[in-house]
């Protein structure tokens, strides 16, 4: 071996050989590194020999047959951490730190610096859109902006005080900013709040520049003086001119001035003047019995109290030029019907046999906005908006009597009692509904309660009482004749209710709300809501479509916006049917009194258009013994649908004879059923 030295590694291939008496640093394979623990004599030797060789002398290079030096991988018992999620939480903070910031945005997540607080809005700019103060930033470059209520006088005053004086009122305190030395010393006067001996100095001052003035400059009109002693302001007042004399030419102009002036102002008051006229387009007024036109015919009655839905279009009356605004059947009868169009005229047309024109009546200068017929249908009235109501006699076409009280009457009604037919009611566009006796011309009772124009009168419990409904959106009930409300409805959900119709049996009123949905309210003491029943589905906002039932109360009606006719049922109150009438908003709806199937409706493209179920009748035929041989004998007509007569259907469908025995016959669309 190798002689080995104090303190340095010594290389052996055999365990053996080694002396542990040093210190074990660590093994390479089978090699090992021991120090010896040196002593001092091997200290004094090594000293003594530092000088013949190198310390940093490396050791010699191992041998062919010693392995060569290996490194053990060192270990951690630390547990393994992904770092890659603070590794992207420091990346966004980073990021966070340059993106700017969004000006709308309310609450910032980090600490911004101050070039991201102050930093131009990137991307351009929006045409319409405000920004900074306008958008109601508060933070300004200027400090802080605060709002402030100040009337524009008062901001003048301060504006004005603080270019002058170099202070001003601080908005919002009771504290002053700017020169508080000038305030103190001015006594915290305004330019609009002068002293009291300020304004006497000034006054002084005033009278003696006056006094030392020229008294003919005052008189000549081209010196400055004249000018400024003889200046007004313009709300001084008119100047004082010299009332010369008009000439013959100014006379015949004021007078005829005078005269318009007062012409329009008496119709203004009273109501447009308009010359009556009517014309008959029927063939003869009265026929060779002596009956005239608008007599009803004797076997006009109602064998059926059961009403069905129509189906199809059966008659469209086209006569008037504009839109029509309301239709009403011939009271009790229902063979002719009137129309009050737009175009200023008044139609009745014929329902039961040619279905033609019979009469127009024209009499207003403007459109024609109600209509409603006296008990017995001789007469009618007509509310126009020239601001007059007539009343018409329905045979000869010639006007009775004209009232108006310089407003517009939105509806017109009778007392519906029979000795009450000389009392006129209706709903004025001032708020009020005004009383009238047809047979004197005076106007007896004013119910003044409204808040807007009067829209409808419906008469209620035996005509002791009626509801009015106006543009206030509130219902009032009136007891007739007393000027006084005696029940007043107005929820915060209400709306106006243009149109309102009375249940047959008397028990309900139907209200068309302009929210889309009719509403039902008791006719009884309370006049309450019925929540239970309420009818929606059609669209009726900003159109006053009339509400109507059928004659036997099953089915509510109505138009809508979009010229269809809804049919509810009045127990489910679901939508039983539509039908689409009008090309324009269908305004008006009314069922026909007697034949149950047939309902009239009119719209806003001049057109009255008449549907009805499809035809269904039963007959009772027998073979009497009497009468053994062909024809059989017709018996009667059990049941029909339309209301058709009995001759009408024995001359149009040709009913003669049928197989012999006793047997019930149902004929649908002309063919025989059994």
């Amino acid at each position: 071996m190798r002689e080995k030295k104090p303190g340095f590694p010594v290389h052996t291939n055999r365990a053996s050989d080694l002396k542990f008496d040093g210190f074990l640093l660590g093994l390479r394979s089978d090699d090992f590194y021991a120090f010896k623990k040196p002593s001092m004599d091997s200290l004094q030797i090594y000293a003594d020999n530092s000088d013949e060789e190198d310390l940093s002398h490396q050791p010699s290079t191992p041998s062919a047959d010693s392995s060569p030096p290996r490194l053990i991988p060192s270990k951690s018992a630390a547990p393994k951490v992904d770092d890659t999620m603070l590794a992207l939480t420091a990346a966004e903070a980073r990021q966070a730190q340059s993106r700017p910031i969004d000006p709308t945005q309310h609450v910032v997540a980090f600490n911004p610096t101050y070039d991201q607080l102050w930093a131009p809005t990137y991307g351009p700019a929006h045409p319409y859109a405000k920004d900074g103060i306008a958008q109601g930033m508060r933070s300004h470059k200027l400090g802080f902006v605060e709002d402030a209520s100040i009337e524009s006088f008062v901001f003048d005053e301060q504006y004005n005080t603080f270019h002058k004086y170099g202070y001003a009122a601080d908005p919002s305190g009771s504290n002053y900013i700017g020169d508080l030395d000038a305030l103190q010393k001015n006594g915290s006067i305004s330019v609009y709040n002068i002293p009291q001996h300020e304004q006497k100095k000034r006054k002084i001052e005033r009278e003696k520049d006056e006094d030392e003035v020229d008294p003919t400059e005052i008189d000549n009109p081209a010196t400055d003086v004249w000018l400024m002693k003889n200046k007004r302001s313009p709300w001084a007042g008119k100047k004082e001119g010299v009332q010369t004399e008009l000439t013959e030419e100014q006379k015949k102009y004021a007078e005829e001035y005078a005269k318009k002036k007062e012409e329009k102002g008496h119709q203004g008051e009273k109501g447009e003047h308009v010359v009556d006229k009517t014309t008959f387009h029927g063939k003869e007024e009265r026929d060779y019995q002596g009956r005239s036109w608008i007599a009803p015919p004797k076997d006009a009655k109602a064998t059926n109290d059961h009403c069905y839905i129509p189906k199809r279009l059966v008659h469209t009356w086209s006569g008037h030029t504009k839109g029509v605004s309301a239709i009403r059947f011939f009271p009790k009868y229902g063979h002719l019907i009137l129309s009050a169009g737009m175009d200023t005229k008044v139609k009745i047309w014929d329902v039961f046999n040619s279905g033609k024109c019979m009469r127009t009546y024209m009499g207003h200068s403007k459109a024609v906005r109600d209509i409603s017929f006296c008990n017995d249908g001789t007469k009618f009235l007509t509310a126009g908006y020239d601001k007059n109501i007539k009343y018409w006699d329905t045979e000869t076409g010639q006007v009775i009597s004209t009232f108006s009280t310089g407003k517009i009457p939105y509806v017109v009604k009778l007392n519906p009692d029979e000795d009450k037919q000389n009392i006129l009611l209706a709903g004025m566009s001032d708020k009020k509904i005004v009383q009238w006796d047809i047979n004197t011309g005076q106007i007896t009772q004013e119910y003044d309660q409204h808040l807007g124009a009067v829209n409808t009168i419906t008469f209620v419990d035996n005509n002791r009482r009626f509801v009015t409904s106006s543009d206030d959106k509130s219902l009032r009930v009136w007891e007739f004749g007393i000027p006084v409300v005696i029940k007043y409805i107005s929820e915060p959900h209400m709306h106006s209710m243009p149109s309102i119709s009375l249940h047959p049996n008397t028990n309900w009123l139907a209200a068309q709300s302009l929210d889309n949905q009719i509403l039902i309210y008791s006719t009884r003491e309370r006049f309450q809501l019925n929540k239970k029943k309420r009818f929606a589905g059609h669209i009726v906002a900003g159109y006053a479509c009339q509400v109507n039932f059928s004659p036997d109360g099953r089915f509510v009606m109505s138009g809508d916006g979009e010229g269809k006719c809804w049919f509810w049922d009045w127990k489910s109150c679901k939508v039983f049917r539509t039908l689409k009438c009008h090309e324009g908003v269908c305004i008006g709806c009314e069922w026909h009194p007697l034949e149950q199937s047939k309902v009239a409706t009119c719209g806003w493209d001049g057109l009255i258009k008449n549907s009805t179920a499809a035809p269904a009748y039963l007959f009772y035929y027998s073979n009497s013994p009497i009468n053994r041989y062909p024809p059989r004998k017709f018996l009667g007509l059990l049941s029909r649908a339309d209301g058709s007569r009995r001759s009408d259907m024995e001359r149009d469908w040709g009913i003669h004879s049928y197989g012999g025995g006793s047997q019930v016959m149902k004929f649908r669309n002309g063919h025989l059923k059994g």
